[in-house]
């Protein structure tokens, strides 16, 4: 009998197209999926850090594989091994101090292997789960830096795919029948920025003064004047060194707080993507302050790009969202859905929000929820904030705001935008 493995997944969906590509290079090791833990030589936990909650249950995990390691396997001819990946492994791996593989060690010393999840990499077409949808990932990683936010430890700085390479995959996935795709990233909406200037020349939040918190006028040095930009591009040969055989495909620049944040290849991504005649196109996650006029456009155009968006606010407090360092104001944010509502027919936002944040007051949740009633949205996944390691809020701010306040603010919004009202009699 050959050797069997058993993926368990935690977390958000780049995970789970993580785990397709694992599973792919098990299988071309040889080896079989197994039915479950009982039946594997093999088990990889792909872990997820956005929560607390989320760690502790890998921990809880192991723990009682840890034991199945000690019962006889009869119908297995070799030891079990287990592995870990995922995000706990990535801001370990990125820990240079090696303080935090060591401590995952400790807490975890029935583990056999931690993995990094950039040594999969693609070369083995994925294990997909589903025959009618697939994930595509695009990029991995973020320059964001939100406070709050573990993502840009745990993946790293942002690395865009190729374009071809990614073209190329929902190619394939047409030929065989597949009817959706969901193109995946931490932030869509700045693909490409990387291939276009290059990692090194793409300022990321984390370079900003480090003052910022003390001023009150926020003026981002992010990305520099467009003449500079465009200067840089041209000097690049923009289509000849990306090899992109698309007419009138020009970087689409994002103006934000008075000056051009970066430029992004993800409206031309999406229209071709739409071309080629899927049923459904999704994407998932956008950044609202890289959410381009170019972008909107061609949403609009393609009847089979989604028309349901994940659109993350976090907080509906100018305050709440500076100390956070999303880069936009309630109000930026409301325009946005405002020209989205205008140009997009039969349109349905969904959101992130965080609640009872690094200081977060009564008022300042109440800001939310009023946000909240004038976007209407769909659907609404709803965090209670918990510190994460490494996080500028987890280094210089106070988880202040007391368990019961947060569950009592999660409710209300829970209530008003996930629970639909009773129906009359």
């Amino acid at each position: 009998m050959g050797l069997r493995y058993y993926i368990k997944t935690f977390g958000c969906q780049q995970n789970k197209a993580d785990s397709e590509r694992i599973a792919a290079s098990f299988e071309a090791r040889g080896m079989k999926p197994a039915k479950g833990y009982i039946d594997a030589d093999y088990i990889v936990i792909n872990t997820c850090m956005v929560r607390q909650s989320a760690e502790d249950r890998v921990y809880g995990l192991v723990r009682n594989l840890g034991k199945l390691k000690l019962k006889p396997r009869r119908s297995r001819t070799a030891g079990l091994k287990i592995i870990i990946t995922g995000c706990m492994v990535g801001i370990a791996h990125r820990d240079k101090t090696g303080k935090m593989l060591q401590k995952l060690k400790e807490r975890m010393p029935e583990v056999d292997e931690f993995l990094p999840i950039e040594e999969v990499g693609f070369d083995n077409e994925p294990i997909r789960t589903s025959k009618i949808h697939a994930w595509i990932p695009i990029s991995n990683g973020c320059n964001n830096f939100c406070t709050y936010c573990v993502v840009p430890f745990t993946r790293g700085r942002e690395i865009s795919r190729p374009f071809e390479d990614i073209l190329n995959e929902a190619k394939k996935l047409k030929e065989k029948g597949y009817k959706e795709i969901t193109l995946l990233g931490q932030n869509v909406n700045s693909y490409g920025a990387d291939l276009i200037l290059g990692k090194k020349n793409i300022q990321v939040m984390e370079d900003l003064n480090k003052k910022y918190f003390e001023n009150s006028k926020v003026n981002p040095p992010i990305g520099g004047q467009k003449s500079k930009l465009q200067l840089k591009i041209k000097k690049l040969k923009f289509n000849e060194n990306l090899k992109l055989k698309i007419e009138n495909c020009k970087p689409v620049y994002v103006k934000h707080l008075g000056r051009y944040r970066i430029p992004t290849l993800f409206p031309h991504l999406l229209e071709e993507v739409a071309k080629l005649g899927f049923e459904k196109v999704d994407f998932i996650s956008s950044n609202p302050w890289d959410f381009s006029d170019e972008l909107i456009d061609v949403i609009a155009k393609y009847l089979n790009i989604t028309k349901t968006i994940h659109l993350p606010v976090q907080s509906g407090d100018d305050n709440v969202l500076k100390r956070m360092n999303r880069w936009y104001t309630s109000d930026e944010y409301l325009r946005l859905v405002a020209n989205l509502k205008l140009k997009i027919k039969n349109l349905k936002l969904t959101t992130d929000i965080i609640v009872g944040f690094c200081g977060e007051t009564d008022e300042e949740f109440e800001n939310t929820v009023k946000l909240c009633k004038k976007v209407g949205f769909e659907k609404a996944y709803i965090a209670m904030y918990s510190p994460r390691p490494m996080t500028a809020a987890t280094k210089v701010m106070k988880d202040d705001v007391p368990y019961e306040v947060k569950k009592k603010r999660w409710l209300i919004l829970e209530n008003l935008i996930n629970k639909p009202p009773l129906k009359k009699n």
